[in-house]
């Protein structure tokens, strides 16, 4: 974990430049030879980003919300939480959740590379892999989420998580007001991928 004044972490971190590389080449060649549509894969990544990937995590963080003591023991082993949910796929062998409170703000980074729940997350937005956000957040993280869009209190404590090959993190965002009685799957949609990363909060119930 990083407070605001920096980080010193020297895990080993998986290297994601050489795949990347070979999946864009990959890409472009299908492209070039008409067999893919490069919109199509576009869209197709949108919608794996922002709707079907993090669709599990969501639905974990708002049974969290209405079930106290399964939020107390998604902190303590969320290991053992998401098998017994039957909960498979990639990167998610250890798994912590960092949750959000009153004075308190999570942040999740990769500043080596782009360790990601995909599990749980689906696929991490360009931006999660972007040299400028890994190197960046641990050194001033207020400022960067403030250009996200995520203004904190001055006094508010930030505990940004540098995710590893080894551990991943996911953010527990504050449940909104006005949301009592709302059922899982209602306070699901309020849960977007970016609030599990804790670039941002949970979505404002009113524009629900």
């Amino acid at each position: 974990m990083h407070d605001d004044h920096g980080h010193g972490n020297t895990h080993d971190h998986c290297d994601a430049s050489s795949p990347q590389i070979r999946v864009e080449a990959l890409e472009d060649l299908l492209v070039e030879r008409g067999i893919a549509d490069r919109e199509r894969i576009d869209a197709t990544i949108e919608r794996f980003e922002h709707d079907v990937g993090p669709m599990i995590g969501a639905g974990l963080v708002a049974r969290a919300w209405v079930d106290s003591s399964l939020r107390t023991r998604l902190l303590d082993d969320a290991d053992a939480v998401v098998a017994e949910l039957g909960v498979r796929g990639a990167e998610i062998e250890h798994i912590e959740i960092k949750a959000n409170e009153p004075g308190v703000h999570n942040v999740v980074v990769c500043t080596l590379c782009s360790c990601y729940p995909w599990a749980l997350l689906g696929l991490p937005p360009n931006w999660y892999k972007s040299p400028e956000y890994r190197a960046r957040m641990v050194r001033e993280p207020r400022a960067v989420l403030s250009e996200m869009g995520l203004d904190l209190e001055p006094d508010t404590e930030m505990r940004v998580w540098d995710s590893s090959s080894e551990t991943r993190f996911l953010v527990l965002p504050e449940r909104p007001a006005g949301t009592e009685g709302w059922p899982v799957e209602r306070l699901a949609e309020l849960v977007t991928r970016d609030s599990m990363i804790g670039v941002a909060r949970a979505a404002d119930p009113g524009n629900q």
